[in-house]
């Protein structure tokens, strides 16, 4: 694993999850495939929310700080109308979180991806998270389904 190829998967799962995302409401983004389960709100707002590790992995400053991300922390609550954050809002930070990861990306020397903390490289961590990015972009197509609208990944 090198920079080159974390850009490029990364690139993928902006790109999966911007089709997948970008044409939803807000009022879409709010419908729960069934009680309990997380709304597309919620998925896109998680991965914004852990991309704060992966921009701080980088060197790079996180879209949100602890407090704006709390609503979508892994084992949050299902998110609501009143604790969602506007949809336009999460996709504007999607786009910044991007910019600011391609910048922290392509800083990194392919020598750093070795370097071992808490047991495990920055490489395999950060290729861990571009796998938990890119299922949760899957979770984003079937999502859009559950509104009625068409896959968008042909």
């Amino acid at each position: 694993m090198n920079t080159d190829a974390l850009k490029a998967l990364y690139e993928v799962n902006h790109y999966a999850i911007g089709v997948n995302a970008r044409d939803l409401t807000h009022e879409e983004s709010l419908k729960e495939p069934c009680a309990g389960a997380n709304s597309a709100n919620w998925v896109l707002g998680h991965i914004i929310q852990n991309r704060g590790a992966i921009l701080k992995m980088v060197g790079e400053q996180p879209v949100w700080n602890e407090e704006e991300g709390e609503y979508y922390k892994r084992g949050s609550r299902p998110i609501g109308a009143q604790t969602a954050k506007p949809y336009p809002d999460l996709l504007r930070a999607l786009d910044l979180s991007q910019e600011r990861l391609m910048a922290g990306l392509n800083r990194l020397e392919d020598a750093r991806l070795g370097q071992v903390s808490d047991k495990d490289s920055l490489g395999r961590k950060l290729a861990f998270l571009q796998f938990h990015e890119a299922y949760h972009a899957g979770q984003l197509g079937i999502l859009r389904r559950v509104t009625g609208k068409p896959g968008a990944i042909k």
